[in-house]
């Protein structure tokens, strides 16, 4: 089996491919799934160098979101209701390889109307975006939202959630063209330019003087934007991919009478797990409805160079979900020759 097998701590550009992996054995309740697709994020170069949260043993096969089919090799856990061969997509460690050991309960069957490549990028990105819209700032119809990094990952997912439910978004980027990227593909209604000075000006302009109601922000940019928040507004802090942790001047939060709201994603398993079938309930129902689209980045790179991918994401290149395609869903091919 074919994996991207983390030995010794080193950045992902350090870390050949090997082809002779074992593959990998089920604990309890768990099935083996055969990769099809695979998702790129920023805590993939971080992991790979011994500086994320959550760090594996050594050695350890990098990657974590997937897409892919039940493999026909896996034991079927009592209860299990997948079937060999069904599209499903989730998360687990050791995602860049050909085959990875997940727990049964933590994989969703794919919707029929999303590919391999976008449900690649769906376990993490899209519930994050849902939960902090919907749960943690109760976004309502007619509001206004500014998201930050709006071409990225979550971004675009935000951009479209806050869309979907009736919201007014204006997209914050730090170029023309992944403003017209949040716009195009996301749905967004105004974008600014955050590498622009002053850019806060345009976006009270925008909103009539008034300000954003929600910031969405996983860059980092929680300070900035609280120039431009509204009245009551909920700033969301999503993440610190810029690499500052902020520290905010809480009078600020006073005088505008708004309010900070994190979220941490991650958590709700130990926290609040009855919150999440309700999340995955309402975002496969939006996925159904056809109101919002998974958004992958036009380029996608073989397993075989899949430091390419993670270098292009690590230097703001992508944009949407960065995938790497592990191998090629060959369902065209059954139909063709029926």
């Amino acid at each position: 089996m074919r994996g991207f097998v983390v030995e010794k701590l080193a950045h992902p550009s350090k870390i050949p491919l090997t082809t002779e992996n074992p593959e990998p054995k089920v604990g309890s309740g768990q099935v083996l799934v055969d990769v099809y697709s695979t998702g790129l994020n920023f805590f993939d170069i971080l992991q790979s160098q011994g500086k994320y949260q959550n760090q594996p043993p050594l050695p350890f096969i990098l990657g974590t979101e997937f897409a892919g089919r039940v493999s026909s090799k896996s034991p079927l856990p009592t209860g299990c209701p997948y079937k060999p061969g069904q599209r499903v997509f989730g998360a687990a460690q050791g995602a860049f390889a050909d085959v990875v050991a997940v727990e049964w309960e933590k994989l969703i069957p794919l919707p029929d109307n999303i590919s391999f490549d976008q449900g690649a990028g769906l376990f993490v990105t899209w519930p994050t975006s849902y939960e902090a819209l919907v749960g943690r700032a109760e976004l309502k119809a007619g509001e206004w939202v500014l998201v930050t990094a709006a071409a990225g990952g979550v971004g675009i997912a935000a951009v479209q959630i806050a869309k979907a439910l009736g919201a007014k978004v204006i997209a914050a980027a730090g170029s023309p063209s992944k403003i017209e990227v949040a716009k195009k593909y996301g749905g967004a209604d105004y974008g600014v330019n955050y590498s622009t000075p002053g850019w806060q000006k345009e976006v009270l302009k925008i909103t009539g003087g008034k300000g954003v109601n929600v910031i969405y922000d996983p860059v980092g940019l929680i300070n900035d934007s609280l120039k431009c928040i509204a009245w009551k507004g909920r700033a969301i802090v999503i993440g610190f991919a810029a690499g500052t942790i902020e520290k905010v001047p809480m009078n600020i939060v006073l005088l505008k009478n708004i309010s900070l709201v994190g979220l941490h994603w991650g958590a709700y398993t130990q926290k609040e797990a009855t919150r999440i079938p309700v999340v995955w309930k309402e975002l496969l129902d939006l996925f159904a409805s056809g109101r919002v689209k998974p958004v992958t980045y036009t380029q996608t790179w073989p397993l075989e160079r899949l430091a390419e991918g993670l270098g292009a994401l690590e230097r703001r290149e992508t944009w949407g979900k960065a995938v790497v395609k592990v191998k090629e869903d060959d369902s065209a091919k059954v139909v063709a020759k029926l």
